[in-house]
């Protein structure tokens, strides 16, 4: 008898495991936060993409433990800086921790609370940022890619994790404001004249989208 996997998870069988990021979800499991991280292979993308790009300031919405924040730090130069959004202390309080045992503790800076205040914050520094990962409260993701784009360098790219919400978002009879407003973000990321959009469906669905210059 075979055991059935998923494509996802046959991939992901040819790399090494990730022992760093194994200790960063053990912590989220021991703090009983939600295990909602990126998935493995969209944590590598992120690595690549801050890499390949050149980006040298980030904006990440969305600590949680710090997963994905690692893999975005894992991209940056030497000089470059993670801003992190979170809207719970502790939350960020772990991420910091699991981050800066990574070795990018200097490079990363966390605002606490909502993350529509932070970015009215940013916005009021005059702050600019090369990549963004949206990875939050899915009825803000419309409002969070406005932000992004008024906050980016032009040919920024922009990412946003959960399109397909664990199946709801393509399920015609699921309503409730998360899943309308993701559906819109969704809808904005493939049409929106500002951006150059990719859908990824592999996981729980990514968004790419470049800012167009």
């Amino acid at each position: 008898m075979t055991t059935s996997i998923t494509a996802e998870q046959y991939l992901e069988g040819f790399f090494e495991p990730d022992e760093l990021l194994e200790r960063v979800n053990e912590g989220i499991r021991a703090n009983d936060m939600p295990e909602i991280s990126v998935a493995a292979g969209y944590g590598r993308l992120l690595t690549m993409l801050v890499r390949i790009t050149g980006a040298k300031e980030v904006l990440e919405i969305g600590a949680l433990g710090g997963y994905s924040g690692i893999c975005l730090a894992r991209g940056l130069p030497h000089d470059g800086k993670l801003v992190s959004l979170e809207l719970k202390q502790e939350y960020a309080d772990l991420a910091f921790k699991h981050v800066s045992e990574a070795g990018f503790g200097g490079n990363v800076e966390y605002r606490i609370g909502e993350a529509l205040d932070s970015l009215k914050a940013l916005d009021a520094e005059g702050r600019k940022f090369d990549l963004f990962f949206i990875d939050a409260d899915k009825g803000n993701y419309p409002n969070y890619l406005e932000w992004a784009i008024k906050l980016a360098r032009p040919g920024a790219i922009i990412l946003g994790d959960n399109l397909l919400m664990r199946g709801k978002a393509v399920n015609p009879e699921a309503k409730g404001n998360a899943v309308t407003q993701m559906r819109l973000f969704t809808e904005a990321v493939a049409r929106d004249p500002r951006l150059e959009g990719v859908l990824l469906p592999a996981y729980d669905g990514l968004a790419i989208a470049r800012v167009r210059e």
